[in-house]
């Protein structure tokens, strides 16, 4: 069991390349969480600290800088060294977030979408889902109207069931490589897609933002729900109600849902 059931205990994996990981830091620690930044060399070196932690989170950045494609070089590191301790960590009900490049870590792992009916996503290539380059091959950064999918089971996303008024969940985004394809002959079930693009900023597949594993667990989006952890923050912040902005924002509400689940389960590690 956790040493402090009211703390868990929340792990960033940082390396060459990564950024908003101090915001990343920050969002667990306002959602309730103690945290640790750990180098993925160290836990290379030693993948059974990823059992000392109830949370674990891949931030976004462009990690060794994207050479060969985003992500790629970190995925392969955590493939060799630390995805038997990953998948452990996901059967004891760890909470896994990958954001934008950690999303795209994810999914080269094979650790998204994680059904039955999709590939390995392998070094050999046969991967159910792939991050490609934008639709109109350039980056884009630029905030974006969410549409929850109701129906899923991420625990990520509960509490932005809150928010009657789908014009207030709004992230940011900032990607070259953020839009999703599937691979031929493969149909994601709608209920891994927590999180959709109102409108498509990027070519996805049926304007997927954010794709979950059939336990609810493992997430990865390609907005930053860590970069508007503040109303002040929201862009349309002056135009909103009190009432809206005297709970958690719908960035902070990502990371408040999963310690709370946490919380909740009594997460053991």
């Amino acid at each position: 069991m956790t040493t402090n059931p009211s703390r868990p205990k929340a792990l960033v994996i940082r390396t060459a390349g990564t950024n908003c990981d101090q915001e990343l830091l920050r969002a667990f620690q306002m959602a309730g969480a103690a945290t640790t930044s750990i180098h993925l060399d160290n836990l290379c070196a030693d993948p059974t600290q990823l059992r000392s932690f109830d949370l674990i989170a891949f931030p976004g950045g462009f990690s060794y800088g994207d050479d060969i494609s985003s992500g790629r070089i970190k995925a392969m590191h955590a493939r060799q060294h630390l995805l038997p301790e990953l998948i452990a960590a996901r059967d004891r009900g760890t909470p896994i977030i990958g954001i934008c490049n950690g999303f795209q870590v994810l999914t080269q792992l094979g650790l998204l979408p994680g059904d039955s009916n999709s590939n390995s996503n392998s070094d050999d290539g046969n991967a159910s889902v792939a991050l490609c380059q934008n639709e109109h091959g350039r980056f884009i950064d630029d905030w974006a109207v969410m549409e929850l999918n109701h129906n899923s089971n991420c625990i990520w996303t509960q509490e932005l069931k809150n928010f009657t008024d789908p014009t207030v969940c709004r992230f940011p985004y900032a990607h070259a490589e953020g839009r999703l394809v599937l691979a031929d002959h493969y149909q994601i079930n709608p209920d891994l897609v927590p999180l959709r693009y109102a409108t498509n900023i990027n070519g996805s597949h049926d304007r997927i933002a954010g794709v979950c594993d059939p336990t609810g667990l493992i997430f990865g989006l390609m907005p930053h729900p860590e970069r508007m952890l503040d109303w002040n923050r929201h862009p349309f912040a002056t135009r909103l109600d009190s009432a809206t902005k005297s709970g958690p924002t719908p960035g902070l509400s990502i990371f408040t849902s999963a310690v709370n689940a946490v919380k909740n389960q009594g997460a053991v590690v």
